[in-house]
């Protein structure tokens, strides 16, 4: 039986946004969008030990993530990872390294489910996982989207006085240029060994695979305008979509 630990990390406050990790997302708290969608997964996923833990320095979000999901281990976060420069990768060696020694065994893979994308359905959980035990050569799947604009084509980039194309092509059509992917910060699976030997913070050392999602599923929270959006788009799902809405009628009353 594979064992995967699941985490679930949100620091106290934010710049872009304020308290965006404790906002109320369509009548419900953020956070709950995501643990309901890790539920959801678990069902599909039996054959898979699964803990989940939430590293934080935030106590509200504590406390609200232990009113409805109890099971869920609370990691308080010490001060030198909650700095705004510190990278993302080092609060999942510090939540591995943790959950690891309090249970006494070692995991095969860590996934993080990122709080601020609500829009993630059970089944885009699943197929993130299923892509990185299928592939044993990967270090680290995460999620994306297929992207609105391809820098081989219909991007461009300042220079001097003008703009330039970011990669310069003699493609005359977008069809004609490779497939591009834009990285949504959803959902990421990592390989145990590769997470726990990194030195640099880099996703890049490893080989990473994509799994894709619904192009929805770009959109993530930084501002109150990506807030009010989200919402547009979720009400819209969850009366359109069972996927989106049975994750919303999962959440813990």
């Amino acid at each position: 039986m594979k064992r995967l630990l699941i985490t679930i990390c949100g620091r106290a406050g934010s710049k872009g946004f304020k308290n965006k990790n404790l906002k109320v997302f369509c009548g419900k708290p953020l956070v709950y969008y995501t643990l309901s969608a890790a539920e959801l997964f678990l069902q599909r996923m039996p054959q898979v030990q699964t803990d989940i833990c939430l590293n934080t320095d935030s106590q509200l979000l504590a406390d609200l993530v232990a009113a409805k999901y109890p099971e869920v281990v609370y990691l308080p976060r010490g001060a030198a990872l909650g700095a705004d420069t510190v990278p993302k990768m080092a609060v999942f060696q510090d939540s591995l390294a943790r959950m690891e020694a309090k249970n006494g065994y070692t995991y095969d893979y860590l996934m993080d489910l990122d709080i601020t994308s609500p829009l993630r359905t059970a089944g885009d959980v699943a197929c993130a996982y299923r892509i990185k035990d299928r592939r044993q050569d990967l270090d680290l799947v995460f999620s994306g989207t297929e992207a609105r604009r391809n820098p081989y084509f219909n991007m461009v980039a300042a220079k001097d006085d003008c703009v330039v194309k970011v990669i310069d092509s003699p493609f005359t059509a977008r069809q004609q240029a490779p497939a591009i992917y834009d990285i949504n910060a959803s959902i990421y699976v990592f390989r145990r060994d590769f997470l726990a030997n990194n030195t640099t913070g880099i996703l890049w050392d490893g080989k990473i695979g994509l799994s894709l999602m619904k192009d929805t599923g770009i959109l993530d929270i930084d501002s109150e305008e990506d807030f009010e959006m989200m919402e547009v788009i979720a009400q819209y799902l969850y009366a359109h979509d069972p996927d989106f809405a049975a994750v919303r009628e999962n959440i813990r009353g």
